[in-house]
């Protein structure tokens, strides 16, 4: 392993514990999550240059919730709780937590004191985002407070001269308008890290530790054509070459002309020496979706139908013993499989059946944010139009399809999305967009089109601004450019005589409608 600067950020049971350690690696400091009760002895032999406490949904002062050996306060290396990590510094030097006479939820304007290294630059009025019942009620001896609001008198405090600070909102959100700096003062000024990891280092000791895995093992990998599998692909061609087959399923809920759009970039005529193979089963995915609305049971079912494909792809190549997926971080949460609640099930993680004939599920950028994966193909030589494609989702359509899916359904979302695409496209407005889409919605309305009355459906457009795909905003679309859409859309697209504009951010919403 390659000698480098790290941060350690300690798991208390937070959903933003990955995007913590993704804020610390853009102020170019490696930073890897661990369960809070990894042992001091191994902490100690990484020689982190500082140690971050996570958020958790748990109270401090109950016997049950997570805490770590206090002794960690004494082996000199910078600490900063964020949240729950912020309370459970205080219970453990002997300050008082208590439940909030009143809760703090979202954006909140907090009071700092520009005289800490933590706050340097930043205004002394600055936006942070709460999410608290519990607070400190009073700084542990030897701290001093450093930031206020209205109801918490200890929104942030320190003690410098040990190296702990503690923050009870989270700098790593969005939301929180100047959080970066606070985390770049923290990892680089208190600290003191140089700063010199980038992504390269990544790619290179991930292509190392996939050959280490794989060995002269097989590896069938699920391609989609998307950012993240077309990254986990190339990771693997340059890691094990030749014992790689790429397996794209075209399951009839691509966007339009997507499967040869794929074939054309992946195949034998495209760039790259892969073994390539396209499987065509449309009519099998529609089959098995007939008749099935609930959102979470589609999931289910195209996730393991795709499973039974590869499978069946993998006995035809004969010895395959991994099955190699684009899983990024996004995904395991969302999918419930980060300490966090399920919201819905991915097919390459919450959305696998119970038994997976495969030896081992190899998910080389599993702890990695969209954007970071992006660098990461830039990384690799992956071009950029590769690179910077709009996201899709495995289960394709079949989520942007309210209710049951079928092929005429398919035929509709698919042409709507196209003209949405292009035109968005034409109007330059794609540039700085995170995601934009048509869905299908199941409601039915009547309109008028030449003279006769209609009874169909309506088109929705989504479109939003985000970077970490955990968070979003609901795009300000030119109306212009919304009005040529809905009048191609309602001219070109046969079943459809309505269409609608979604302005709802996540939270509370999710970016895909189901």
């Amino acid at each position: 392993m390659l000698e480098r600067e790290q941060v350690i950020v300690l798991d208390f049971g937070g959903q933003y514990n990955q995007l913590i350690a993704r804020r610390v690696r853009e102020c170019h400091v490696y930073a890897e999550v661990l369960p809070y009760t990894t042992p001091l002895e191994e902490i100690r032999a990484r020689q982190p240059k500082g140690i971050i406490f996570t958020g958790g949904p748990n109270s401090v002062y109950l016997e049950e919730s997570p805490r770590c050996d206090a002794a960690i306060f004494e082996m000199g290396i910078p600490i900063l709780g964020i949240c729950y990590g912020s309370q459970l510094m205080a219970y453990l030097l002997q300050g008082r937590v208590e439940t909030a006479p009143v809760s703090e939820y979202g954006k909140t304007e907090v009071t700092v004191d520009r005289s800490s290294v933590l706050f340097e630059d930043v205004e002394e009025q600055t936006v942070c985002w709460m999410s608290h019942t519990d607070y400190i009620a009073e700084a542990p001896k030897g701290f001093r407070v450093t930031a206020r609001t209205p109801v918490c008198p200890v929104a942030a405090m320190e003690d410098a001269s040990r190296g702990l600070y503690a923050v009870q909102f989270h700098p790593e959100v969005l939301h929180t308008t100047e959080g970066t700096k606070m985390l770049y003062n923290f990892v680089r000024k208190v600290c003191g890290a140089r700063g010199d990891w980038k992504m390269d280092s990544f790619v290179e000791q991930t292509i190392g530790k996939l050959r280490e895995q794989i060995g002269d093992g097989r590896v069938l990998c699920a391609l989609s054509g998307g950012v993240d599998s077309s990254v986990a692909a190339v990771l693997l061609s340059k890691a094990v070459g030749k014992q790689l087959t790429c397996v794209f399923v075209d399951h009839g809920l691509l966007r339009k002309n997507e499967g040869d759009e794929v074939e054309a970039v992946f195949g034998p005529e495209g760039p790259y020496e892969l073994n390539f193979i396209r499987v065509n089963a449309q009519e099998r995915f529609y089959s098995k979706l007939k008749g099935v609305e609930e959102p979470e049971r589609k999931r289910k079912i195209i996730g393991e139908e795709f499973i039974r494909v590869f499978e069946e792809e993998a006995r035809k190549i004969g010895a395959v013993v991994f099955l190699a997926q684009g899983t990024i971080y996004p995904d395991v949460i969302e999918s419930g499989l980060g300490k966090s609640a399920t919201i819905k099930s991915h097919h390459n993680v919450g959305g696998l059946p119970d038994h997976v004939d495969f030896k081992e599920i190899v998910e080389p950028l599993r702890m990695l944010f969209k954007d970071e994966v992006r660098k990461a193909g830039l990384e690799l030589g992956i071009p950029e139009y590769l690179v910077y494609r709009q996201p899709f989702p495995g289960p394709g359509l079949g989520i942007r399809i309210i209710g049951e899916v079928t092929a005429d359904k398919v035929r509709i979302v698919q042409d709507a999305d196209a003209i949405y695409r292009e035109e968005i496209a034409k109007a330059g407005c794609d540039k700085d967009l995170g995601q934009y889409f048509a869905a299908l919605t199941n409601m039915r309305s009547v309109g008028v089109m030449g003279d006769e009355r209609t009874y169909d459906y309506a088109v929705a457009l989504r479109a939003v601004h985000t970077s970490d795909f955990m968070t979003a905003d609901a795009a300000q679309i030119p109306w212009e450019v919304l009005g040529k859409v809905t009048t191609r859309i309602v001219n070109e697209v046969r079943g459809v005589n309505r269409v609608m504009y979604d302005l709802t951010s996540k939270p509370p919403g999710t970016i895909e409608f189901e």
